[in-house]
């Protein structure tokens, strides 16, 4: 099957391509387009794929606008952080509507979708609906001088991004660097416990102490980290997803 991804943000179109490749890699690997107009010029040119991923808020325009220019012939699965434009998508030939960050489980769900509206066949490398628990990461192996030790996951307060390195930052006020990208580690974590607050920051439920509106619809969230206290934010995009996910 051939997927088209049209988002605007590099690391959300590369966790989703990602996403498919490994855990669906009999299909062909998606194309990708960043705008409204590279979307229009690419369904132009292109035989109509077998699915679309398409983010909403693109650089140029809502991607509603695409079906202005070319008709969208076939199934569209919308990948965006806001809540509020579900009646619309479902206009557009959507068969679903997932809010980021996009997970394994939601994907697996949407593509079951897309094999019983076009009859196709796209088994994942393993069900990923049914992984348990102890599948997620539950500690981490911590490297200091010659010495070694482990952190449990019910220790980190919060992960944050600092210089082209990710340290781990416990609930009693410690820092050490891992050996992980924040993309590999929400991979890793469990989503019901740690949400991708912005680029730099990846934080643990019980961490966050104190939730703020805060200046252009974004928030501001306090976390505790043994004595220190923190203040992160939210990013806009990010905003409807965190408040979902902060509601479960």
């Amino acid at each position: 099957m051939k997927f088209l991804i049209i988002e605007d943000e590099p690391l959300a179109a590369e966790r989703l391509v990602n996403l498919l490749s490994q855990h669906y890699p009999h299909i062909e690997k998606p194309e990708t387009c960043d705008s409204v107009e590279s979307a229009v010029l690419w369904l132009k040119h292109h035989p109509m794929p077998n699915c679309i991923f398409m983010d909403i808020q693109l650089s140029d325009g809502l991607s509603f606008n695409i079906s202005h220019d070319v008709e969208i012939t076939c199934p569209v699965i919308f990948t965006t952080a806001y809540e509020n434009y579900a009646l619309k998508a479902f206009e557009l030939f959507s068969i679903d509507y997932l809010l980021k960050p996009v997970t394994l489980k939601s994907l697996k769900q949407a593509l079951h979708k897309l094999e019983t509206y076009t009859n196709a066949t796209l088994t994942p490398q393993q069900n990923l609906l049914d992984i348990p628990a102890s599948t997620y990461k539950n500690r981490f192996l911590i490297k200091i001088g010659n010495k070694m030790f482990f952190v449990d996951v019910s220790h980190v307060a919060y992960f944050l991004s600092d210089d082209k390195s990710v340290y781990l930052h416990t609930t009693d006020g410690k820092a050490f660097p891992i050996d992980y990208t924040l993309d590999s580690l929400m991979e890793l974590l469990n989503e019901k416990e740690f949400f991708r607050l912005n680029r730099q920051v990846i934080a643990r439920i019980d961490a966050i102490k104190d939730i703020k509106l805060y200046t252009n619809r974004r928030l501001k969230l306090t976390l505790n980290s043994g004595n220190a206290v923190n203040d992160f934010i939210v990013s806009r995009e990010r905003v409807a997803a965190f408040k979902t996910w902060a509601g479960n």
